[in-house]
């Protein structure tokens, strides 16, 4: 299998991270490529009509994107150990679902900042976007911790992930304000050698 990523990407940040955690890291080829909304990369086209990433190129099937896609196929593969069964589940998955709309909205700010005109820019989207992630974080300090502090499954390294990429690009936003069990929680799963490991670049 090989996988069309980018270090920078918190949605393959998730699959580098499911990898390491369910040690299938070595069936993987990683290719690294990257592109914008403007200037897709015309190599991820040919695997993901969207131009997105993560692609994973299967020798036996399609071509898989989406990273939820991704990291449910690469987890079903290791006997569904981040996706749990029953109740459980769907919590995993809504919260799975809150770490990408956190990683959306926050891509959408790069975005915003990197590719528009500055002239052209509008605080009044950008601030909005933000908005959503400390939506987000606000729900997830008051009612999520108790999952978040459970076993390990694909919702945890989702918000992980969506955070590490507020973070990353949006370092000036205070996220952790008035959030002192979520960012706890977050300073100590980013101590995992998973996420250790995946660390994205420093610039």
């Amino acid at each position: 299998m090989k996988l069309f990523y980018s270090p920078a990407s918190p949605y393959a940040r998730k699959v580098m991270v499911l990898l390491h955690e369910t040690d299938q890291l070595s069936d993987v080829e990683l290719v690294e490529g990257s592109g914008t909304p403007f200037a897709p990369n015309a190599e991820i086209i040919q695997k993901n009509p969207m131009g997105k990433i993560p692609a994973l190129e299967r020798p036996d099937g399609a071509t898989l994107y989406d990273s939820r896609v991704i990291c449910a196929f690469l987890d079903a593969r290791k006997g569904d150990k981040l996706y749990p069964t029953g109740t459980r589940r769907w919590e995993t998955l809504t919260l799975e679902a809150t770490g990408d709309g956190i990683m959306d909205a926050a891509l959408l700010m790069t975005y915003e900042g990197r590719l528009r005109p500055q002239e052209l820019q509008m605080t009044t989207f950008v601030d909005a976007q933000y908005g959503k992630i400390e939506q987000a974080c606000a729900a997830l300090n008051t009612r999520w911790m108790s999952h978040l502090a459970g076993p390990l499954d694909m919702g945890q390294v989702a918000i992980a992930c969506a955070l590490g990429y507020v973070d990353f690009r949006h370092g000036h936003r205070e996220w952790r304000k008035g959030n002192d069990a979520l960012a706890n929680w977050f300073a100590n799963f980013s101590e995992r050698a998973s996420m250790q490991a995946t660390l994205p670049p420093a610039s």
